[in-house]
């Protein structure tokens, strides 16, 4: 190999690690700070409809000892299968959010997306609170959200609609709105996303720890045997600062939910 080539690439490994690095540490100051004020807890174990409120009309959930099992309709390709199910408190600033997740279907298509602080556009009908044209969602079409919300949305353990391999999973940023006269694919995804990253086997808990400020939100995720840090830059779009948030299964997609809280720092 051509020495100047050989350092080059040392010169660029070294810097993503400093990078990789940076960020870790970032996370765990922001982690442990005590200035996290508890807002929303939800052992996912009683009954779903004291904090949460639904969007669809072919969900199922049933709450168990091991947490909450959230499943949307079983119609592949239907968007009335589809389901979101929000926090009825909303939320400001900078946000932590913890819970465990476990995948509970063996698909290898189709989305899980958590939406953060999520508002209508302001419009009528499309109201900052979302709740009140709850009934315009009875069928969750994804382009009702991008299209008539300001949001922030985090794919993961999500499948590419044609994907027939479970290795072949990505995480991704997108925020809404889609601009007017723009692509949804192109105009709202926040870069980078993440492919075979090699968690959420289906049966297997992982916790799961958001941190979103005005200028970078992280995705940290911990199993058994493994640990990843995503993360993305936030400071050059404009700020999503108040709403709530939301669950999002595309139809035929199931998971348990366990120990959902939520903090902020204001």
């Amino acid at each position: 190999m051509n020495k100047n080539l050989l350092l080059i690439l040392i010169f660029f490994f070294s810097a993503l690690m400093k990078g990789q690095n940076t960020d870790d540490t970032v996370f765990e100051k922001l982690n442990q700070s005590k200035q996290w004020h508890l807002k929303f807890n939800d052992s996912c174990t009683k009954d779903w409809q004291s904090k949460w409120f639904l969007d669809g009309l072919h969900a199922d959930i049933k709450n168990t000892e091991e947490g909450m099992l959230f499943s949307a309709g079983n119609v592949e390709g239907d968007d009335a299968h589809n389901t979101v199910l929000w926090t009825k408190a909303s939320f400001k600033g900078d946000l932590k959010i913890e819970y465990r997740y476990t995948k509970t279907d063996n698909k290898t298509i189709w989305a899980t997306i958590l939406y953060l602080q999520a508002t209508g556009i302001g419009i009528a009908p499309y109201v900052e609170d979302i709740r009140q044209w709850n009934n315009l969602r009875e069928i969750p079409a994804m382009k009702t959200y991008y299209t008539y919300m300001k949001a922030l949305h985090i794919s993961y353990a999500s499948y590419d609609n044609k994907n027939t391999d479970m290795k072949k999973d990505y995480i991704r940023v997108r925020k809404y709105p889609v601009p007017a006269g723009q692509n949804f694919n192109t105009a709202t995804e926040i870069p980078n996303a993440s492919f075979e990253t090699g968690l959420f086997n289906p049966n297997e808990t992982y916790k799961i720890t958001i941190i979103k400020t005005s200028q970078k939100l992280y995705f940290k995720v911990d199993g058994k045997d493994i640990s990843k840090l995503f993360t993305w830059d936030l400071s050059n779009t404009p700020a999503i600062t108040e709403g709530r948030i939301g669950l999002r299964h595309m139809h035929t997609r199931s998971a348990v939910y366990k120990d959902f809280s939520v903090f902020t720092r204001n």
